[in-house]
């Protein structure tokens, strides 16, 4: 590690899209200010109509009590073009996304450098935490567990993209670990990029408006096909509160369970085999059936729109192609 770098800790602009959470912000403002390794700034995008000012209330009374800066921001468009506003808005060496509904361990930033100067790969351009209360064990997991008897995948290692079929396999399948591994993608709730993989140009794409589903392993696989790594630091934790505001429906996140898995599919492999077709939808059609059998067994409104949804999408997906800037409808 240079003298410099040890005379003054790495820089971190924290990137937080939020949309009329003013109770989650106010936790996110005191669980950064608690950091062993403090931010340098936080940049809040805050994607509320006009109307609403308790968010920007809140923040423009805590700025002067708190040891980093704060930008705030007004953008809406969802979490995919909030966040790259929060990039261009950003100044800090390394750029990390963390969720107003996220709680970091005092040390996470801490282990998230010490894990940076442990690689010591210049292309390594992200690290991503670990959080704890997401693990899915596959064993007993029974979605899981038919996957594997159907054999849907040509990997299941958690955190690695399946190219035969197209699909981010789940990274918590993997335990909680003290350790670092190399993974394709991660969400973009507690992860820290470098900054010069945004200063070549890369950007969340806008296909991926609205609510966020799997824009933020296109992002990760679209630096990994520019020779950037990503890895997961085990030590670096954090919890998922999971807050209920800001959420949209089942059918909408099913929709996009279709139509966003497709375009990240055609436009990270956009030249693929019948055989990779093939699994693409297999997998779509049984999570279709998944769905109409859930519902039909516990017949709750919110599942059969879940169903009615994946229908829409997996139509919709035929229409989607690589460079999209816009979902079809």
């Amino acid at each position: 590690m240079p003298e410099s770098a040890r005379i003054r800790p790495p820089t971190i602009s924290v990137v937080t899209p939020t949309l009329d959470r003013p109770r989650e912000v106010k936790t996110l403002l005191t669980n950064l200010a608690a950091q062993q390794h403090l931010p340098l700034e936080l940049v809040l995008v805050d994607g509320a109509p006009p109307a609403l000012n308790d968010t920007e209330d809140l923040v423009r009374s805590a700025m002067s009590d708190l040891p980093f800066a704060i930008k705030y921001i007004r953008r809406g468009g969802g979490t995919a073009i909030q966040r790259n506003v929060g990039i261009d808005a950003a100044r800090g060496e390394f750029i990390a996304f963390v969720d107003d509904d996220i709680v970091l361990e005092p040390s996470f930033f801490e282990e998230i450098m010490a894990a940076y100067a442990t690689v010591r790969e210049e292309h390594v351009g992200a690290i991503a935490g670990y959080i704890t209360n997401q693990y899915l064990n596959p064993a007993k997991s029974p979605r899981w567990r038919w996957y594997r008897r159907l054999r849907l995948f040509t990997t299941y290692e958690p955190g690695r993209f399946d190219f035969a079929t197209g699909y981010p396999i789940n990274r918590y399948m993997q335990p909680p670990h003290d350790g670092i591994r190399e993974i394709d993608f991660a969400g973009s709730n507690c992860v820290v990029w470098r900054r010069e993989v945004f200063d070549q140009g890369l950007r969340f794409s806008e296909f991926f408006a609205d609510y966020g589903v799997v824009e933020d392993a296109h992002l990760a696989l679209s630096a990994r096909s520019r020779g950037w790594k990503m890895w997961e630091a085990g030590r670096a934790r954090c919890v998922h509160t999971h807050s209920p505001r800001g959420r949209v429906s089942a059918r909408s996140v099913a929709r996009k369970t279709a139509v966003n898995y497709r375009f990240l599919f055609v436009d990270i492999v956009p030249t693929r085999t019948l055989g990779q077709e093939l699994r693409f939808w297999r997998v779509q059609f049984v999570d279709l059936f998944r769905l109409f059998a859930w519902a039909a067994r516990h017949g709750k409104k919110a599942e059969w729109a879940a169903t009615v949804g994946k229908l829409e999408g997996i139509i919709a997906a035929t229409r989607v192609r690589p460079g999209a800037t816009t979902p079809p409808r």
